[in-house]
């Protein structure tokens, strides 16, 4: 995708995930690979209000080469990059109901999001927690690259979620799905909840692909 484009879209998208409460005051950051590296929101940026000339650019090799200095969390952004090469995008996010979820202790941090719909089977996948560490530590990297690339998405500890994609708009989608199907549990919660059947699963990884 032409950079100019993308830095555009980057702008377009975050404003309408901002504007829908999905990121308040200067909370979450996006990143997108380019041919020759990848862009990323800059540190204490407003998802709101993003400037394109400024979104940071950093090379292949992680060292920063315009725009304003990139998040604090580039780490997150670079170990999924790096353990699923598939990832065109990668949005993390302090949204509301997947954020409590991060925060209840009876979480399963092995499937954080049951499949209770068809598309956050499609969309989303397994989620997995990642233990806590505080925002922008490095050590959160460790911790991405350690699942080996078996999730497009993870719940942080008492953080947020971060959600990856082919693209920007299949990343921001699987974003928006997620945040909705935590709201869904939150919603359902200690009421008996059918899930998806197993075969129903293997439907849908079979039909659309699996995440």
């Amino acid at each position: 995708m032409d950079e100019s484009k993308l830095r555009d879209d980057i702008v377009r998208l975050s404003r309408s995930l901002y504007d829908r409460g999905f990121s308040v005051g200067s909370a979450g950051n996006i990143s997108a690979a380019v041919d020759d590296g990848l862009l990323i929101t800059p540190t204490n940026s407003c998802l709101g209000f993003l400037d394109p000339d400024k979104i940071s650019k950093l090379d292949r090799n992680g060292n920063h080469v315009s725009g304003a200095p990139p998040s604090k969390e580039i780490f997150l952004h670079r170990a999924f990059y790096e353990t699923r090469p598939q990832t065109g995008a990668v949005v993390h996010l302090h949204s509301t109901f997947a954020t409590a979820l991060s925060c209840l202790s009876d979480t399963d941090p092995q499937d954080c999001i049951p499949p209770i719909t068809p598309y956050v089977v499609m969309r989303v996948g397994t989620v997995k927690m990642v233990p806590y560490v505080r925002p922008g530590d490095p050590k959160a990297g460790d911790l991405i690259r350690g699942l080996k690339g078996s999730c497009a998405a993870v719940l942080l500890a008492n953080h947020g979620p971060v959600v990856t994609g082919r693209d920007i708009f299949s990343a921001i989608y699987a974003a928006e799905e997620l945040e909705e199907t935590a709201k869904l549990l939150v919603i359902l919660r200690r009421a008996p909840t059918r899930r998806l059947a197993p075969d129903q699963i293997q439907e849908l990884k079979t039909a659309f692909g699996s995440h």
